[in-house]
């Protein structure tokens, strides 16, 4: 009878110090060494309906995964893992785990999951430690499929179609591949050189990258179906920065998140000179939401030398950001304005952020996000900040529904599917972000194996 690690609380993930790490970009989780993974690995106990699949939008094996492990077969695993997800050291980094594979843990119910994330990072670490490669045998069908979007989604349907033998090619506004992995997501929690070790992967399925190139603007869809592509999957994502609409948000010292991050991210402005693409921040920087990406942000803005502040109208208990990097965000220093509101950006004689006006909010019942309503309470306090990073959400760019006019959207502007996965052209899919607005890298991941599979079936028929 095997026995079980029944330790009630996870292997401690070690991390950089605090102190150290506001001051720099280096990853903050260390990751687990060969003993803690197998430890971690014992607390497994293999439960009969393994929910923790159920749990995972691309269905990874994990008891099996778990148990190489344990044995000690470490390439098993990742090859494990591989069969049904193709980035597994971004998602055991920025997965969140404890409402998919974890939250469904039965170990859960009775002290901590394991901890799954923390483990599929591990293997696929090592993995790329050793720089193991296994060819993919694959026979082309000779015929050609299209990806608009280089992110988690399309990377993923467009890895799905290629092991089917379809030659796929993905085209992407920016000149390198990954989306949000690359643009959005800072260093500290998951560094670029991964990211670009993990897309190999896909290339080396026959994946064919263009960048540079904006459909709807540097060519149509239609253009697409033209040169010959039979299929089209749409997975641009949700790059629309959302304001909130108060005076003051075109004054200098303004950032949306999406290029603040940006800026920082992909074009490395936290090593400006060497890196040619400067970002300004003042001694007091104020970050509006409560999400993940306002984390991002609070902590870039950090480590670039100003005093952040994140300012949200719930409850701290009540932001949406994964409990771990809000923890990460208090010990780096992070300040939280609670229960406040921004209602105004007020500027100098030259248009310089100085102050921001808020609101105190209280709060009601709940509403139907489950959390409770908040409330304005009229009462108003002004604090010196000059820069503000808006960190609200995002909505899919309208550019491809503006230049394909079969292709409907609703009035939030995401792209409407069927059941299927296809838009009201035909022969288009589409999926992730660009769909459900912005949502998390796995869940995008998911839509795009959806598809992969749809598209399969379309052109099988």
């Amino acid at each position: 009878m095997a026995k079980y690690n029944m330790t009630k609380e996870k292997v401690k993930m070690p991390h950089l110090d605090p102190n150290i790490r506001n001051k720099n970009f280096e990853e903050v989780a260390i990751g687990y060494t060969l003993e803690m993974a197998k430890e971690e690995a014992e607390r497994c106990i293999h439960c009969k309906n393994s929910p923790c699949i159920s749990g995972c939008p691309v269905g990874v094996k994990i008891p099996e995964f778990i148990t190489e492990i344990v044995n000690n077969d470490l390439e098993k695993a990742y090859m494990k893992i591989t069969e049904t997800n193709n980035l597994p050291a971004v998602c055991g980094r920025v997965c969140p785990q404890e409402n998919q594979c974890e939250g469904s843990c039965t170990r859960g119910k009775n002290g901590e999951p394991v901890a799954i994330g923390r483990l599929e990072r591990f293997v696929a670490d090592e993995h790329m430690a050793k720089k193991y490669s296994k060819p993919v045998e694959i026979t082309s069908k000779n015929i050609k499929v299209a990806v608009v979007g280089a992110g988690p989604s399309g990377l993923t349907c467009a890895s799905d179609l290629a092991k089917c033998g379809y030659n796929v090619t993905i085209f992407e506004a920016f000149d390198v591949a990954g989306g949000v992995l690359m643009y959005g997501i800072p260093e500290f929690r998951l560094p670029k050189s991964i990211v670009q070790e993990e897309l190999k992967n896909v290339i080396g399925l026959g994946v064919k990258f263009v960048g540079n190139t904006v459909i709807g603007r540097t060519k149509t869809v239609d253009d697409l179906f033209d040169e010959g592509y039979k299929a089209v999957y749409i997975s641009t994502g949700a790059g629309l920065p959302n304001f909130l609409g108060i005076k003051g948000e075109n004054y200098n010292g303004v950032y949306s998140a999406n290029e603040f991050l940006t800026r920082i991210n992909l074009m490395k402005a936290y090593k400006f000179p060497e890196y040619q693409t400067p970002i300004k921040v003042g001694k007091k920087t104020l970050i509006v939401g409560g999400g993940n990406v306002a984390m991002d942000a609070a902590r870039c803005a950090k480590r670039l030398g100003t005093d952040a502040t994140i300012i949200y109208r719930r409850s701290f208990d009540e932001m949406p950001a994964r409990k771990e990097e809000s923890a990460h965000a208090i010990e780096e220093g992070i300040n939280f304005l609670n229960l406040h509101n921004p209602v105004e950006i007020i500027a100098d004689e030259n248009g310089n952020v100085k102050e921001v006006k808020v609101e105190k909010m209280k709060l009601g019942d709940a509403d139907e996000s489950g959390r409770r309503r908040p409330i304005a309470t009229g009462e108003f306090e002004t604090y010196e900040f000059d820069t503000v990073v808006i960190a609200i959400g995002q909505s899919p760019n309208p550019l491809i529904k503006d230049t394909t006019k079969e292709i409907q959207t609703n009035k939030k502007g995401c792209i409407i599917i069927d059941e299927s996965t296809k838009t009201t052209k035909e022969a288009v899919f589409a999926g992730g972000d660009a769909v459900t607005g912005a949502a998390t890298v796995i869940l995008a991941m998911g839509a795009g194996k959806e598809a992969a599979k749809n598209i399969d079936k379309f052109l099988c028929e």
